[in-house]
């Protein structure tokens, strides 16, 4: 799995989350960019986020999301521990 396709699979959870279908998520997309984006919502996307990629986030995880680029790296850390996704 690259990087590529983690937002692949990334961007559907997005648009079921935020019920947006033409939704576009990049590495410098954040939660003022997409409308309905507040606390509740966070939360049903972390939680969206782990059953679609089989992963745990820590809450201190969660904390220093500042875009989805660096959901993205945190993604590809716990699935791919020994190395970036683009060399897996």
């Amino acid at each position: 799995m690259t990087t590529r396709d983690i937002y692949d699979k990334l961007n559907p959870v997005f648009a079921d989350v935020f019920d947006e279908d033409d939704l576009v998520i990049t590495p410098t997309t954040t939660a003022g960019d997409i409308d309905g984006w507040d606390s509740l919502a966070h939360i049903r996307l972390m939680m969206s986020v782990q059953k679609a990629f089989d992963i745990k986030l820590s809450a201190n995880e969660i904390g220093t999301l500042n875009n989805v680029g660096d959901l993205v790296a945190i993604i590809t850390r716990k699935k791919y521990p020994d190395g970036d996704a683009a060399h897996a």
